[in-house]
């Protein structure tokens, strides 16, 4: 008796997008901004940005 078996291929490795370095030049531009929006309402999506960033980097 034999089975067929079609195989799947395997979807490839994800690679990562940005480097180490690059969280670290994120958030510096990131903190750089918050100085020029720290009067508006959205400066705390971006200060919260900033802080998540702190913990990839």
């Amino acid at each position: 008796m034999t089975t067929d078996t079609i195989e799947q291929p395997q979807p490839a490795r994800s690679r990562a997008v940005f480097s180490q370095e690059d969280f670290s030049l994120i958030r510096t531009a990131i903190a750089h901004y918050l100085r020029e929006v720290q009067d508006q309402p959205e400066s705390v999506k971006y200060a919260n940005l900033y802080h998540r960033l702190g913990r990839v980097a």
